[in-house]
């Protein structure tokens, strides 16, 4: 089999390992378990808290010591065999622990795959900003078509989206084995401090003002990148409860209209060169926020019947919400930093970010809705998404007046061709 296509079934696992619960996972906690909204925020804050905890260790660790697609393989089959233990919990604060322990091990090969698909390109001497685009779109394509097939097997709300996902993610950590070796690169130099080698040093970036508020509205935007994911499925599913939706293709098929989203994000990707050259870094940024503000706003009034087209819409807002944020960022970064520590600002820009913003995203949203959103057991979800949609609306505002940056196309040529 060639490189190219042993890098895409990676690729393809990695994130389905991920999509057979992600978006899911409401559904199971609120429909099958009745858990409360409150602690189901903090299963979602494990993203964040693993995001900031991990990459750096791992990182160390494959540079060091062990092959990057060993350690890559081990996580995959440690976490595998902690998401096979979820069925058997039965409450919530295990039912936390066990899908942290997942998410230590889960979080990090996000880059770790990043590291070896590189790595063996550049070994085999591929062109590997051409080529690997490609094979990441396969990522999203395995993601979704995890959601799928937990929809149309009836498993949307049951455990076996648990054993799905363990199953791929010991399929990938067996099969990671078997791909071309990635030594440790021992590019961390022996003298570097502690703080260094955990690329803390790109906090510095915060004593200068630009750098500091951009990472400051990185954080709170953060908090919003994951509320769809978390409620979305559950939202739609409850209209269950509303006689004249009960059988209605959405609710049965949530999860697949949910799927819109990522689809919508592999297409938007491609937009992106068009719209940074044309409007600029801050610009581009600002449409993403106002996107959030529409993509809520949307969910918020839209419905399974006459309604439907809001949340289609919606979904495919998610792409232009979700990526023109997640890559004008990075490529503010690049191009604002001294290359001395521009991975290490990069790797502060995503734990800003998918870090410390989705974990306090994840834990307050969960008391929000719990405290001011539910009556009796019944979820206010009008009024939930309209609170999130102002959220997003008062960042917006205040990232339009506080962040100034001018556009200059020479920044962003070399991704806009």
């Amino acid at each position: 089999m060639n490189i190219k296509m042993r890098l895409t079934i990676m690729s393809f696992l990695q994130f389905f390992v991920w999509g057979a619960w992600l978006i899911t996972v409401g559904n199971y906690w609120f429909g099958t378990k009745q858990w409360s909204g409150e602690q189901f925020g903090a299963i979602f804050s494990t993203l964040g808290l693993s995001s900031i905890l991990m990459p750096a260790i791992t990182g160390i660790i494959a540079d060091k010591w062990i092959n990057a697609e060993k350690l890559y393989g081990v996580l995959h089959i440690l976490g595998g065999l902690a998401l096979l233990y979820i069925p058997q919990v039965d409450n919530p604060t295990a039912f936390y622990w066990v899908i942290f322990a997942a998410m230590l091990c889960y979080m990090p090969t996000i880059s770790l795959s990043n590291s070896v698909a590189y790595n063996i390109l550049k070994n085999n001497e591929f062109d590997v900003v051409k080529v690997f685009p490609p094979i990441r779109v396969w990522g999203t394509v395995g993601f979704i078509a995890a959601m799928w097939l937990t929809n149309l097997t009836g498993n949307k709300a049951s455990v076996n989206m648990f054993y799905i996902s363990a199953f791929a993610a010991f399929a990938l950590g067996f099969y990671s084995f078997s791909l071309p070796k990635c030594p440790p690169q021992k590019l961390i130099s022996q003298e570097a401090s502690l703080i260094e080698k955990l690329g803390l040093n790109a906090f510095k970036l915060f004593g200068t003002y630009k750098m500091a508020l951009f990472f400051i509205f990185s954080m709170f935007l953060g908090g919003a990148l994951q509320l769809t994911n978390m409620y979305g499925d559950v939202y739609l599913s409850e209209f269950a409860k509303i006689p004249e939706y009960a059988d209605s293709f959405v609710v049965k098929y949530s999860t697949i209209i949910m799927s819109i989203s990522q689809i919508s994000e592999t297409l938007f990707i491609l937009a992106i060169p068009f719209f940074l050259k044309r409007f600029g870094i801050k610009q581009v940024m600002l449409i993403s926020m106002f996107a959030w503000v529409l993509r809520f706003g949307l969910f918020a009034y839209g419905n399974p019947i006459d309604g439907l087209w809001m949340i289609i819409v919606s979904c495919i807002v998610y792409g232009m919400a979700f990526d023109f944020f997640n890559i004008s960022g990075s490529l503010f970064v690049e191009t604002t930093t001294d290359s001395r520590i521009r991975s290490s600002a990069q790797g502060l820009f995503m734990m800003m970010s998918n870090g410390f913003g989705a974990f306090f995203g994840g834990l307050l949203s969960g008391v929000v809705i719990d405290e001011f959103f539910t009556h009796d057991g019944v979820r206010d979800w009008q009024n939930i998404w309209l609170s999130f949609a102002a959220y997003a609306l008062v960042i917006a505002v205040l990232f339009a007046i506080f962040f100034k940056h001018k556009h200059d196309p020479k920044a962003v040529e070399n991704i806009a061709h």
